[in-house]
């Protein structure tokens, strides 16, 4: 089998997107050695990372890279292109991972990833521009894409919810994992936070924007510090995303800036020091496609307080405490009940560490390949160009 590969948000800046595609195609490459892969650093228009072109992050005999510097302008004219399964290297398979779908098909079957509608259920939680090439980029696959894999049930149910046109026997649910393979790491205390303690402080991780909801989640920290909770830091962990601009104003208004300590993106390293040495790991997003901060926080043994919304549970389980990421009260109850409760953290943590081990890359990757010969062994849609 020749499979065609989307890496082009697999660099050095990766988030959810990116992880899910780097981590899937090492698992595949490392269990089907057999096949032939033609890698895509430059995939569609909607996204481009400038220094993706010049890494070289996959290596093998069976390994190929297609078009790697292609800008927002070049890649339209190439998928417009009348030469395109020739350009792409006639793969059997294309897996578009960026939101991104081609408006003209190639000859191969069109695997697409869908991760969420969250550009959907709320219009503030990110721009406009955004919202619009997600939604370009996701309704053309309900057009196009030959097979869909989701990453939770969750979002498989919102797909088929949006675009019933297109059949519930194509789209399957292949979920994500922890990026990190060894369990046992014991990470690298971050730099920027010398002198926090080990097990002292909450943390929360992901990018700072309206969808995480962290400006609830500061205001649940203000009434637990308020209500005597222990005083250990909130840790945020991630870069500032969109629509935030005005974060640090409302970490006065609340008076827990000199609290909450923003570490902006940290290293894998770093992260996994996080994750093993907070008090509990922190996770209220109003929505997701799946929920890797929750499921990587758990493989460390990290006690987990997380939300109730959308795919969150199919991750935490009966191994977290799941609340309605609304109520900013009973998150504050939370923290004050787990900070004052050791026995019921050590619980949770060892809880924790039994649900990761449910997640495994092998076989996520043995699921979509087993959809990959499906694919080939089933018609392509029928598409009018």
């Amino acid at each position: 089998m020749h499979i065609g590969f989307d890496v082009s948000q697999t660099g050095s800046g990766k988030a959810g997107c990116g992880y899910f595609a780097h981590a899937m195609v090492q698992a595949i490459l490392d269990i089907a050695p057999q096949n032939n892969y033609s890698l895509y650093p430059s995939f569609g228009d909607f996204y481009f990372d400038p220094l993706m072109p010049v890494l070289n992050p996959y290596s093998g005999r069976n390994v190929q890279y297609g078009p790697r510097h292609l800008t927002r302008e070049k890649a339209r004219a190439f998928w417009a292109g009348g030469t395109l399964d020739e350009s792409l290297g006639e793969p059997d398979i294309i897996h578009s991972n960026n939101f991104w779908s081609p408006e003209k098909t190639p000859s191969g079957r069109l695997v697409y990833t869908f991760y969420d509608m969250g550009f959907l259920v709320d219009p503030s939680w990110t721009t406009e521009a955004n919202r619009l090439g997600c939604f370009e980029g996701v309704f053309r696959s309900s057009i196009s894409a030959d097979w869909v894999v989701a990453i939770s049930e969750a979002s498989r149910a919102h797909y088929l919810k949006i675009f019933p046109h297109f059949s519930e026997d194509r789209i399957r649910v292949v979920y994500p994992c922890s990026r990190f393979a060894d369990s046992s790491a014991t990470g690298k205390h971050p730099k920027a936070l010398e002198g926090l303690p080990a097990g002292g402080f909450l943390l929360n991780v992901g990018t700072i924007e309206p969808r995480k909801n962290q400006r609830r989640l500061t205001e649940a920290y203000a009434r637990y510090l308020a209500q005597g909770g222990a005083p250990m830091p909130l840790v945020l962990a991630g870069g500032k995303g969109w629509l935030m601009e005005d974060f640090q104003k409302h970490l006065s208004a609340l008076g827990i800036k000199e609290r909450v300590v923003m570490t902006g993106y940290v290293t894998d390293d770093e992260l996994i020091w996080l994750y093993r040495n907070c008090y509990a790991n922190l996770y209220p997003s109003l929505f997701e496609g799946f929920g890797l901060p929750v499921l990587e926080g758990m493989q460390f043994g990290a006690p987990t307080i997380t939300t109730t919304s959308s795919s969150v549970p199919e991750v935490a389980g009966n191994a977290a405490i799941l609340l309605d990421p609304a109520d900013v009260d009973a998150w504050a109850q939370a923290m004050l009940r787990l900070t004052a409760n050791r026995n019921e953290r050590d619980a949770l943590s060892a809880a924790a560490i039994e649900q990761a081990g449910r997640f495994d890359w092998r076989v996520s990757a043995t699921a979509l390949l087993q959809l990959y010969d499906e694919a080939l062994a089933s018609p392509k849609r029928r598409v009018a160009q």
